[in-house]
This record gives structure tokens, C-alpha cells and sequence, in this order.
């Protein structure tokens, strides 16, 4: 495999990931009765349409269907890809959720 090869092959795994990333995102909203394009607009009002994200969107499944995933998982993986504007964000949500709770 040539340099170039190799390059393009390290790009593709992280877009895979970052997929991946955006798909556990928006899993996570759906599963908290959140809307996940919402957030990110909050966390990145500067974006336009994200069509990574609506690609994960439409990925989801109904939370009844979906495994639960920990908050400190998602926040892991929004710090791995450095999304720390929507990890701060999520935080926000859980915080509010805790407060509900009481």
C-alpha cells in the first residue's frame, strides 16, 4: 500500500467513525425524547443543514427499540472527535434531566 493508499484509507475510517459518532448522538437524543438536530444547532449555530447528522437521524430507531446508551458514553465519544460545544450542550440536558428527577 502506497502512501496515498494509506491516506486515503486513514480518511475513510474516520469518517466512518465520525458517522458512527453522529449516529450514537442522535441515538442518545431520540432515546431522551430530544431532537438531535436542535441540539446541534444550538451547539454550532453558526452551521448550516448538516447532512451527516440528518443521515444519522434517519439511522435512529424508536427508543423502545434502541439499547440505552450512558451519558458518559456519549459524552466519551463527542470528546474523541473533539465536539466539545456539543458536549457542553448534552451536558446542559442531562443537568436539566437530574434537576427534573427532584
Amino acid at each position: 500500500m502506497n502512501s496515498k493508499e494509506m491516506q486515503e484509507k486513514i480518511i475513510q475510517n474516520y469518517q466512518k467513525d465520525e458517522h458512527m459518532m453522529i449516529l450514537v448522538f442522535a441515538q442518545w437524543c431520540v432515546n431522551h425524547d430530544l431532537d438531535p438536530a436542535t441540539l446541534y444547532q444550538k451547539a454550532y449555530p453558526e452551521q448550516g443543514e448538516n447532512p451527516a447528522l440528518q443521515q444519522g437521524i434517519d439511522l435512529t430507531v424508536p427508543k423502545e427499540e434502541s439499547e440505552d446508551i450512558p451519558d458518559s458514553t456519549l459524552l466519551g465519544v463527542l470528546s474523541l472527535f473533539g465536539n466539545d460545544d456539543l458536549a457542553y450542550v448534552v451536558t446542559e440536558e442531562i443537568n436539566n434531566r437530574s434537576k427534573k428527577k427532584r
